[in-house]
């Protein structure tokens, strides 16, 4: 239990509230963490309406600020309260809590009126915190396992798409030319790609019968193209799900995963027997 371990320190106190969710001040700071933002990308959505951002951006910066300094409070407790704080700095979540952090800082480096429309660009970053959103979704692991166990026979049906595109796009220069828009071979693939993605963005369209024909060949085509990447995930998502509920609970060989995170490397789904991280094997 954890209760009866001793009191490593108040790093370790930090580390459980900001890494894991089976504590009550956990769930709370998750909680906390997703309404704040949930709050930060609302904010530069409405920067980004004129006549709100002009009669309200007072307003708007402070909040930003406040936000800001949150983020930045949270991203320092993260490093400060684990052994290793490289593994969190440059994993996948560490690099999107600096880049959702860094923005406003940024505006206040880089100064002159040359500068900014890069500073501008520099503040839309902040949309990179609803990436943090991940770490919430409790299906992620199982989404995550079913795109691995179906990256080979997407790769392979990608291939297969782009080999097509490259045939249909090349008889497509031949049959149409430049009076269509045809131009180049690449500008042809370009065309089939939008046909066949069914977006048809209409920059380009066949002039003949036999390059409508094709057209409409491609068009039937796309839907395919949707479906079968679409049931491929679907098949192998059903597939976790289905080897998830044959280990009920009860079954004394079905082993409890929990949300405790390494102090050392970060690293989170631990089993609930165990007492070192399966990643660096530090003691728990």
């Amino acid at each position: 239990m954890r209760d009866s371990k001793p009191d490593k320190g108040w790093k370790h106190r930090v580390h459980e509230i900001i890494y894991e969710a089976d504590t009550p001040l956990g769930k709370w700071f998750d909680i906390l963490l997703f309404f704040l933002i949930i709050i930060s990308v609302l904010l530069v959505m409405l920067e980004s309406v004129r006549w709100i951002d002009a009669k309200y951006h007072k307003t708007l910066f402070v909040l930003e600020w406040v936000v800001t300094v949150l983020f930045t409070i949270e991203y320092i407790a993260r490093i400060i309260s684990i052994k290793k704080p490289s593994k969190y700095i440059f994993s996948f979540y560490g690099i999107i809590d600096f880049l959702s952090t860094i923005p406003l800082y940024l505006s206040y480096i880089f100064a002159g009126s040359q500068v900014l429309l890069a500073i501008r660009a520099f503040r839309l970053l902040r949309v990179f915190r609803i990436l943090k959103l991940v770490r919430f979704l409790g299906e992620a692991s199982q989404l995550k396992r079913a795109l691995k166990a179906s990256r080979a026979k997407i790769t392979v049906f990608l291939f297969a798409v782009l080999i097509l595109s490259v045939i249909l796009g090349t008889v497509m220069y031949l049959i149409e030319g430049d009076e269509a828009g045809f131009t180049s071979i690449p500008t042809s693939i370009y065309w089939t790609i939008v046909t066949l993605t069914t977006v048809g963005y209409g920059d380009i369209a066949p002039i003949t019968p036999q390059g409508q024909l094709i057209a409409t060949i491609i068009m039937l085509v796309g839907y395919g193209v949707i479906a079968v990447p679409t049931g491929i995930v679907t098949v192998e998502f059903g597939k976790q799900g289905q080897d998830h509920e044959k280990k009920p609970s009860g079954d004394k060989h079905f082993v409890h995963v929990n949300t405790q995170a390494c102090t050392t490397c970060a690293k989170e789904g631990h089993r609930d027997d165990a007492t070192h991280c399966y990643n660096c094997g530090s003691k728990l």
